[in-house]
């Protein structure tokens, strides 16, 4: 460990304003864009009835979680064009454009018509924000989740990784609970049908004015521009008239080189995306339509489930720094396989709503924690020159079949009755196909430095 260390310690000089201010940027620019996304999980029963009625609640609620599939689908193509952009142009400034693009797109879902105004138009402009809207989260997850661990040294590397991902899931979480205790509160019963959700939606807005705000002190990631350097230098020494384009990022991921690096990664984040999803994102469904809890009750026990999520996040992430990014994978694959299905089943049983608030802090918890150290090991497979799109890609592409896991659970089951058995399923499944992963892949800590 000690070797590691110092073999790392090439790493920049950069002050501690800097590093606290570049993963504070890191963790509010994925927690704001995750907080638009789960609006819409908030939000899902009354959009499936205003956008996509059905006599049959499951369908309804399967088409809400389709259009969010939609939304993930489309995060490849963003870390494509955003991920490409980051390598080699910076990452700050994909990150402002990105974060912005995520809450305009946004808002703009709380001034569409419903199917009752306008019929089957409402619905499809409703798709198409959707699509608009992963473009840019995708291009989110390029700049968030590179900047934060480039500029902070080995031993926090770990920490900032699952604060990040993780942590900033449950941050982005935390805000939606917030938003929506609060518009249940202004716009109780049937009013928030008709303003509640619209007003969810349009708290996206703050999200850019916010990530704007801060991200005006931000600087560019050191590693990135130690490489910048050096490509200009270069240049220089060549001479203009000898150099040549430079290769595309997005060529070289795709090169025989790097295809089999990002195939085996997308084993750890399939598994981490499915385990997030069918946890924290569809626990405001289950305990709406499964326990029956109230609305009020479910914003608190959903508020109290994203701070366990910060803290769990961190927790496993540093984890990975003090026993390796691969022992810390099967360690809490292992604890997934076991306690995800044992929780899921045990919920509807429980004798009260404290019951019901632990077993839902602990699974929330735990989804979040087996995929906290996935973004450090990501940065860590990937050189500088495309870390930004490799990380992008894998991580995107793995949420985005992930973000299908709700739809097929909501079809899959027949009605709520069937959905804790469902879910148990599908939950040891890909906590299989995680664990499988988690055996393929090599150790990782300390090559963030490595150029090859």
């Amino acid at each position: 460990m000690d070797e590691v260390y110092r073999r790392d310690e090439v790493a920049q000089d950069v002050k501690g304003s800097q590093v606290a201010v570049a993963v504070m940027a890191s963790c509010l620019g994925w927690a704001l864009d995750l907080f638009d996304l789960f609006v819409v999980l908030f939000v899902a029963p009354v959009v499936g009835h205003l956008f996509f009625p059905s006599s049959n609640p499951m369908l309804s609620l399967a088409a809400v979680y389709a259009s969010f599939a939609v939304t993930l689908l489309m995060r490849p193509l963003g870390s494509a064009i955003f991920g490409s952009f980051a390598d080699q142009h910076g990452r700050k400034r994909a990150m402002v454009v990105s974060v912005v693009g995520v809450g305009v797109s946004t808002a703009a879902f709380g001034m569409l018509p419903t199917v009752a105004q306008v019929g089957i138009v409402a619905p499809a402009l409703f798709l198409l924000l959707r699509l608009v809207q992963g473009v840019f989260v995708g291009g989110v997850v390029a700049s968030t989740h590179t900047i934060g661990t480039e500029t902070v040294s080995l031993k926090w590397r770990g920490a900032v990784s699952g604060f990040v991902g993780g942590g900033g899931a449950g941050l982005g979480a935390l805000l939606a609970s917030l938003v929506y205790l609060a518009t249940t509160a202004i716009f109780p019963g049937a009013a928030f049908e008709v303003w509640g959700w619209r007003c969810m939606f349009f708290a996206g807005i703050v999200s850019s004015v916010l990530g704007v705000f801060v991200f005006n002190r931000l600087e560019e990631s050191p590693l990135w521009a130690e490489l910048a350097a050096r490509k200009k230098a270069a240049s220089r020494a060549k001479g203009a008239a000898q150099e040549g384009p430079a290769a595309s990022p997005l060529r070289v991921l795709f090169s025989k080189k790097y295809r089999s690096i990002l195939f085996v990664n997308l084993l750890l984040t399939v598994g981490g995306g499915s385990g997030y999803y069918l946890t924290s994102g569809y626990l405001p469904t289950f305990l709406k339509v499964v326990t029956h809890t109230s609305a009020t009750s479910a914003g608190w026990i959903l508020m109290w489930s994203s701070v366990a999520v910060v803290i769990a996040s961190t927790a496993a992430g540093h984890l990975s720094t003090l026993i390796g990014r691969k022992r810390s994978f099967i360690w809490l694959g292992v604890a997934r396989l076991i306690c995800f299905p044992l929780l899921y089943l045990a919920m509807p049983h429980a004798d009260g709503v404290w019951l019901i608030g632990f077993y839902a802090i602990v699974l929330s918890a735990l989804g979040s924690a087996g995929y906290a150290p996935i973004l450090i090991f990501l940065n860590e497979r990937f050189p500088t020159s495309i870390r930004a799109s490799g990380t992008g890609l894998s991580w995107n592409l793995g949420f985005a079949v992930g973000g299908i896991m709700p739809t097929v659970v909501s079809v899959v089951a027949k009605s709520p009755v069937d959905l804790p058995v469902v879910l148990a399923v599908a939950l040891v499944v890909i906590s299989v196909l995680f664990l499988i992963g988690a055996f393929i892949v090599p150790e990782t800590m300390g090559r963030l430095n490595e150029e090859d």
